[in-house]
């Protein structure tokens, strides 16, 4: 097994409106549909929530350009009819163009711009699911500690997609190449890896007491770890 090793991540620093940054941004999208993100993410949304809920409150942490929650809305918005959806990021990426696809797929979207350590801090909105796909694997520690515990307090499920900490995975990242990846998607997709999940890393990290949760971590696909914490109860 790897070591988790955190470092920075390029685009993590780059302003919304540098070149390279919206490169690297368009980069992901192709990477995500490479990987079947879009698939995964609604693989691990059924597992945690029920079929045919409505009006559901949603919440991405690290949302980016909320692009990849969009094309869940388009595929499979249906199931849950008329949610809610909230995009957190800490850079005001997500554009108005954007805003309006989810509505023309049945969902509301707005934005936050706000760093999730704050919002993981806060008290008061409550969402019935938390959502973060290629997020908590930049933190580590009492970060990741304080991230999870704002999710545990402040909703009732949190499913994540993270990258896959392995070795046929750290191999593959050197070749996104053959995708098109500019040289800060090249950069941040191994040190992804690197810091990315395996095995029970993140239900070790899970602060609510597990016995009033289900707790599943799992692998889906060649690249992606899961984790989806669900309290129990309520979906009753």
């Amino acid at each position: 097994m790897l070591t988790r090793v955190l470092e920075p991540e390029t685009l993590d620093h780059l302003a919304p409106d540098d070149p390279a940054a919206q490169r690297a941004r368009r980069d992901l999208r192709r990477v995500n549909a490479f990987m079947g993100a879009r698939r995964i993410l609604e693989r691990a949304l059924t597992r945690a929530l029920p079929v045919e809920r409505a009006g559901l409150r949603i919440l991405e942490i690290g949302c980016g350009d909320g692009r990849l929650l969009l094309e869940v809305a388009r595929h499979r918005g249906k199931r849950w009819p008329g949610a809610n959806v909230d995009l957190l990021d800490r850079q005001a990426i997500v554009d108005d163009e954007t805003i309006a696809a989810y509505a023309a797929a049945g969902w509301r979207a707005r934005t936050i711009v706000a760093d999730v350590l704050d919002w993981a801090r806060a008290d008061g909105e409550r969402w019935d699911v938390v959502v973060a796909n290629l997020f908590l694997h930049h933190f580590e520690g009492d970060a990741l500690g304080r991230v999870l515990a704002g999710a545990a307090r402040r909703a009732d499920a949190l499913v994540a997609c993270e990258p896959r900490r392995s070795r046929f995975a750290l191999a593959a990242s050197h070749l996104i190449f053959f995708l098109g990846a500019n040289a800060v998607t090249r950069h941040d997709g191994v040190l992804s890896v690197r810091a990315g999940f395996v095995g029970d890393d993140l239900a070790r990290a899970w602060p609510a007491p597990h016995d009033a949760w289900r707790v599943d971590e799992y692998e889906d696909g060649a690249f992606t770890h899961c984790f989806c914490a669900v309290r129990r109860g309520a979906w009753a």
